[in-house]
């Protein structure tokens, strides 16, 4: 079977059921590990090393992953370097960073699966934005860092982009009332770094004793929630005490990695972590092994986006449980999971973690 990644991309986002997705998702798979191989000279030696024969591969779970760390230490692509149209930057928490090349294939792809997974949620119409950040997050040059890269992904979703925190990172309680007057009785859109959300707003609120009539907003953030499990802050938690202060009830949250821009993972109205047709989950036990549904493991994720580096088949280091598949109560197709964390011991990195990182 031959891949077309703009016929996969032209359909809604979670229309594929396991049937329909399983031989088209493979195709695209194994045409991405095919260019990476004859492109990237170190993603040869690793695949030649592993002994792994293209050819021989029956299903997703049988092609070789790289994890996700490597990309720190190494530079992996699969291109010259006059094709170079973007790198991306990891927060680099533990001191180094991992750098994305992405080309204008990738690039172009990130852009358009992002727009389309994220209407899924919001609606196909831009919406008023505030985003729970500071303006200086976006004013860098050169090298994106994933927390820029993040807000001016977003952004393409918003129109009167509003800055809710102050550049020391104080709550801007004026700037968020007058967005709120300019939009009073509307559906808004609110993005925000996990950890950003709840220490510059949540806690904010907390502490002035405040309460904002947001409740029209819907909130999409994603990152850090190791820190906030280490101060005992899960999700329905977050939920609760963002609820409290602000009205907000619709919340979204997101998975994704730098390494893998654009394939986003979202949370459903019932708390599941959905793929796209685009992107695909494997959960490994301790051995490696795939594990069944319902067992926890270490998350593999996959995606039909990376063209200009080999980050299309990557190991996390975090943990998560296969939940189902085409049958969750919101009616999106594909698989969905939930995601309970780092992996012990695993280093703590990403794009909220140290949210100071611009």
């Amino acid at each position: 079977m031959t891949f077309d990644l703009a016929e996969m991309m032209s359909l809604a986002p979670y229309s594929l059921d396991a049937a329909t997705k399983a031989p088209l998702f493979r195709a695209g798979i194994d045409a991405l590990t095919r260019h990476h191989y004859q492109n990237c000279v170190a993603y040869k030696n690793i695949c030649d090393g592993l002994r792994f024969n293209i050819g021989g591969a029956v299903t997703i779970e049988d092609y070789p992953f790289l994890p996700a760390r490597l990309f720190k230490y190494h530079e992996l692509k699969s291109m010259p370097d006059a094709e170079i149209q973007r790198v991306l930057t990891s927060s680099g928490t533990s001191g180094k960073a991992s750098k994305i090349y992405l080309d204008a294939i990738t690039a172009a792809g990130q852009t358009k699966a992002l727009s389309k997974i994220v209407s899924d949620y919001l609606g196909p119409q831009r919406l008023p934005m505030l985003v729970i950040d500071s303006p200086g997050s976006v004013k860098t040059k050169g090298q994106l860092s994933a927390r820029t890269a993040g807000i001016v992904g977003y952004s393409i979703f918003g129109r009167d982009v509003t800055y809710a925190l102050r550049d020391d990172m104080s709550i801007d309680i004026p700037v968020i009332e007058d967005f709120y007057a300019r939009h009073v009785g509307a559906k808004f859109f609110i993005f925000g770094f996990t950890f950003v959300v709840f220490l510059h707003f949540i806690r904010a609120l907390e502490i002035l004793n405040e309460n904002l009539p947001l409740g029209k907003g819907i909130l999409i953030h994603g990152g850090g929630w190791k820190k906030l499990a280490d101060i005992a802050v899960d999700n329905p938690t977050f939920k609760r005490r963002l609820k409290s202060v602000s009205g907000i009830d619709r919340v979204h949250n997101y998975y994704g990695l730098v390494e893998q821009t654009g394939s986003v993972f979202v949370e459903c109205e019932y708390g599941h972590i959905h793929c796209s047709n685009l992107s695909d989950v494997v959960i490994r036990g301790s051995d490696l092994s795939v594990a069944p549904k319902g067992k926890k493991g270490m998350i593999q994720v996959m995606s039909l986006l990376p063209h200009g580096y080999p980050g299309h088949i990557l190991l996390t280091e975090d943990e998560g449980t296969m939940l189902g598949e085409d049958d969750c109560a919101c009616g999106r197709k594909g698989k969905y999971f939930t995601i309970h964390g780092r992996i012990s011991q695993a280093e703590v990195r990403g794009c909220s973690d140290a949210y100071v990182s611009r």
